[in-house]
């Protein structure tokens, strides 16, 4: 391979680039604020899936100011279907502190962008680089299976060795083409060209320079570390109707689907292919349904009560590293149950009860959208 300065594949990259380059709503802006909101959701997520969540967003919060005046289930509600919601809390959380504290502009120092929640070192070279023009790598896994593959680099990218030969390398070329440009075109190359399987590699302005492609290892780098296997979860939910609306409860702030609101429900890992009997299971469900309605009515008026449910509604649905086996059960007996609405008062303890029209307004996690909305269907 010709011996080349590192000047010419950079310039090589971003004349591709500027040739290429997909006209996404974010790229047609100087915002630092909407670029921020673009970068937080791209992360992990497809950007076809991005572009209406983009959107919508932008048009219910234009501002970091209005964002930050927002009330979080709003901005959750929003966010409903894009996932890893504690991303959505934490650019709220974010959008907050830049406005008390930054005087509600984007900071352009990486060293304030470190101080936000939620604005890791990906983040920060985005905004620093794209945003401000500044020389600050934005390495993500779509770099990283680039510049890998360009280095021919053998070890894992998980590993800190590979991921700093990738940000000084991507850092040298900050210094010969604009950095805006740089960050966008690696993503770009990542996006279109250098794909995880099967690389198009005559499309490539980095084909002359890359030594992934001259010593034929596309296939085989990057390198990755075993993933560990998804755990797997029975989540066991109850279907408490009465007249005035559904039974529901909000999630924990924090943690998965943080704020998030759903059915009454039991979370139980298990192993992989070992599941629970449905004896097992129906006393899972009526301890939770005791649970539930102890909130209600005395205790000793639901002990007395002989439960039983039955089965309405199933769904499998796959995180990233989880795996949720959703059943919902409904009581037959449903006295003690569900209490009517009384003088307007639709919250007892952590349950809320929320009439069908108006269930739609609320955040509510994808599995839980499709379950809710079959039992609906159904019941008319």
């Amino acid at each position: 391979m010709e011996e080349t300065s590192d000047a010419l594949p950079a310039h090589r990259l971003v004349t591709w680039y500027r040739s290429v380059r997909r006209p996404l709503p974010w790229r047609e802006t100087g915002d630092p604020y909407a670029i921020w909101v673009s970068e937080t959701m791209l992360q992990q997520t497809r950007v076809e899936t991005v572009i209406p969540y983009y959107h919508r967003f932008m048009t219910a919060f234009p501002t970091l100011t209005d964002l930050a005046a927002a009330d979080e289930d709003d901005v959750l509600k929003l966010w409903q279907g894009l996932g890893y919601y504690s991303r959505a809390r934490n650019l709220h959380q974010a959008a907050k502190d830049v406005v008390q504290n930054h005087g509600g502009g984007v900071p352009a120092q990486e060293s304030a962008l470190a101080s936000l929640r939620g604005v890791g070192p990906y983040t920060r070279g985005a905004l620093l680089s794209i945003a401000f023009g500044q020389p600050y790598p934005a390495v993500d896994g779509n770099v990283l299976r680039v510049m890998s593959r360009y280095l021919a680099l053998d070890s894992p990218i998980e590993t800190r060795t590979v991921q700093k030969a990738v940000y000084d390398k991507v850092r040298v070329w900050m210094e010969t083409v604009p950095p805006s440009d740089l960050t966008q075109a690696l993503m770009e190359l990542g996006a279109l060209v250098c794909l995880p399987r099967n690389p198009q590699c005559t499309a490539c302005p980095l084909q002359n320079e890359c030594l992934a492609a001259e010593q034929g290892r596309t296939a085989e780098i990057p390198v990755r570390r075993p993933k560990a296997p998804r755990k797997i979860v029975d989540v066991s939910a109850l279907w408490l109707e009465s007249p005035d609306g559904l039974w529901i409860k909000q999630r924990s702030r924090e943690g998965l689907l943080g704020g998030l609101w759903q059915l009454p429900a039991v979370e139980t890992e298990r192993p992989a292919g070992v599941g629970p009997t449905p004896e097992e299971e129906l006393r899972i469900v009526e301890k939770l349904y005791t649970q539930v309605a102890t909130d209600w009515v005395a205790s000793d008026r639901v002990a007395e009560r002989k439960l039983e449910f039955v089965l309405i509604a199933q769904e499998r649905h796959i995180f990233s590293h989880l795996e949720w086996y959703v059943r919902v059960w409904r009581p037959l007996l449903i006295e003690p149950g569900p209490p009517a609405i009384q003088n307007g008062e639709y919250a007892i303890g952590s349950y809320r009860c929320v009439p069908r029209c108006e269930l739609d307004s609320l955040a509510v996690p994808r599995v839980y959208e499709r379950v809710m909305q079959s039992i609906l269907n159904r019941k008319g």
